[in-house]
């Protein structure tokens, strides 16, 4: 069950970063991958931290999860703006 939850935080997530229109990318696939993989990654640590499990419902994983996840992809989408804009050497 709290897989289903970091997998649930993901996708809400990714439905309120495509909300925002500031520096939305064209293509959503690559948004909802950083969204769910850091779903599953900060539910290991949560795991690890003792945030409930992968098979354990607990608030606290899902907080976790839902910030960890919105923080790498607006880290992603400011990421891809500097790129865009040249500021950042690829």
């Amino acid at each position: 069950m709290g897989i289903a939850l970091w997998l649930g935080c993901a996708l809400v997530v990714f439905f309120v970063a495509r909300r925002v229109r500031y520096a939305h990318p064209a293509r959503w696939f690559g948004e909802l991958f950083a969204a769910i993989l850091s779903a599953l990654v900060m539910g290991v640590i949560g795991t690890a931290l003792d945030f409930g499990g992968w098979n354990e419902l607990d608030w606290r994983g899902g907080v976790f999860v839902f910030f960890g996840s919105a923080a790498v992809v607006g880290g992603a989408r400011l990421f891809s703006l500097q790129r865009i804009k040249g500021n950042v050497e690829c």
